[in-house]
């Protein structure tokens, strides 16, 4: 009867519960459609940039080539049919029209050379007797700076990306122009150098029946914003417990030979049961719905059972929360705003929005007293790295403890109250 009544309660608001159903799957879809792009090996979006040749030379060209095969980037030399200038480079990126320009100097090909044979003569001239004069005639050559202009508006990591792959794109063609001039120093039919790495990169991920494991979008985003609509089950669940308050249902259920335990139990179940239909509508939408609109689908295949229970018990860590603020506030004012920025604060610190590898050390270590990041750690597990049950234990284990916890204090809070 208390679970029935939880469902009457429920059913006087039906928009209420249709929304608590209905967001969630707005939220998941427009998240995962904004950061398909950031876990696919080739975007279908190019960022235009700037590029601005001051140089028209081949080191000039090889960045030009390079950023055009990188197939992330959409080179821009002309605006309004007029050529750019590095004012007008700089003006427009200042003003967010663009997030980046590149400025290449003037001379850097044909200065780069000058340096690079300066340099090979210097060895090559080492190994017979010095020449003082040409030593003494060589020409000074001040150091070359390839400008790039970011909107200020651009993260930090998309700083460090497009400065890493710069670097790393004009160390290479610094490296090749020296190999053809020692190459043309020493004579072609002498000696041929391999300009070809030596050193590559191999990416090795895990493997499930000889099948790889690469993760997606929808791996990522289903489970975190999941957990983030199961908790904001605190909401309704807190208000409903002040209404019985305010209202003096609170007051007729007490008097009733029902102990405040059955009460609770009730309120544990139905809002398990909104957890889980959360949880299932969730899925289902990243099973069928996403491949409709051009997302990978979610694969549970083997996994919907780890996943159940995972959701199942970060439901019961929900509603122990939720229980806990509606115990403790007296109004409606105090439990609904504190409740959803209490869950925006929790799936905050717990990784849902950063991963919590990239936080400060003092965050991380408070990231791991968030119960969404112990909910999203054994999604992870389940999804990513084909954890067990034995795996999940003691994520799991928290939760159900996180709920006891919460859930104890409210009783004895209640009690204490009661008996004043």
């Amino acid at each position: 009867m208390s679970v029935y009544k939880e469902f009457l309660i429920l059913k006087r608001d039906i928009g209420g519960v249709i929304i608590l159903f209905v967001m969630p799957l707005v939220l998941i879809i427009t998240v995962t459609l904004i950061q398909d792009t950031t876990f696919k090996k080739v975007n279908d979006v190019k960022i235009p940039i700037l590029l601005v040749d001051n140089d028209n030379g081949k080191v000039s060209q090889l960045v030009s080539e390079n950023l055009q095969k990188s197939e992330a980037f959409a080179i821009v030399t002309q605006i309004d049919n007029q050529k750019i200038t590095e004012a007008i480079a700089k003006e427009a990126v200042f003003k967010g029209k663009y997030q980046l320009a590149i400025v290449i100097p003037k001379n850097l090909s044909t200065d780069l050379q000058t340096k690079i044979n300066q340099n090979v003569d210097r060895i090559v001239s080492s190994f017979s007797e010095p020449d003082s004069t040409a030593e003494a005639n060589l020409k000074v050559l001040s150091q070359k700076e390839v400008k790039l202009y970011f909107d200020p508006a651009v993260q930090i990591s998309f700083k460090n990306a497009v400065m890493s792959a710069i670097d790393k794109m004009i160390s290479q063609i610094e490296t090749q122009s020296i190999y053809a001039t020692f190459q043309k120093q020493l004579g072609e039919d002498v000696v041929t150098f391999e300009q070809k790495s030596f050193i590559t990169f191999k990416e090795i991920v895990p493997k499930i029946n000889d099948r790889e494991i690469i993760p997606n979008s929808a791996q990522h985003n289903v489970p975190a914003w999941t957990l983030f609509a199961i908790f904001f089950i605190v909401i309704p669940l807190s208000i409903n417990i002040v209404k019985e308050k305010n209202q003096g249902t609170f007051v007729r259920l007490r008097t009733n030979p029902v102990s405040y335990t059955i009460v609770l139990a009730g309120k544990t179940i139905m809002y398990s049961i909104i957890c889980m239909i959360q949880f299932y509508m969730m899925v289902a939408v990243a099973v069928f719905i996403f491949p409709q609109i051009g997302l990978p689908a979610l694969n549970i295949e083997g996994n919907l059972f780890l996943m159940s229970l995972v959701a199942l018990f970060s439901g019961f860590a929900a509603i122990g929360f939720g229980i806990l603020i509606g115990t403790i506030a007296k109004t409606q004012e105090q439990s609904a705003p504190f409740g959803a920025t209490a869950t925006i604060v929790l799936a905050a610190i717990g990784g849902v929005w950063v991963p919590v590898f990239a936080m400060p050390k003092m965050m991380q270590i408070i990231a791991k007293c968030s119960p969404m990041n112990w909910g999203l750690n054994a999604f992870y597990d389940v999804l990513l790295r084909k954890a067990t049950l034995v795996d999940i234990f003691p994520e799991i284990s928290l939760l159900f403890v996180f709920f006891t916890l919460t859930t104890t204090v409210a009783i004895f809070y209640d009690k204490k109250k009661r008996a004043v």
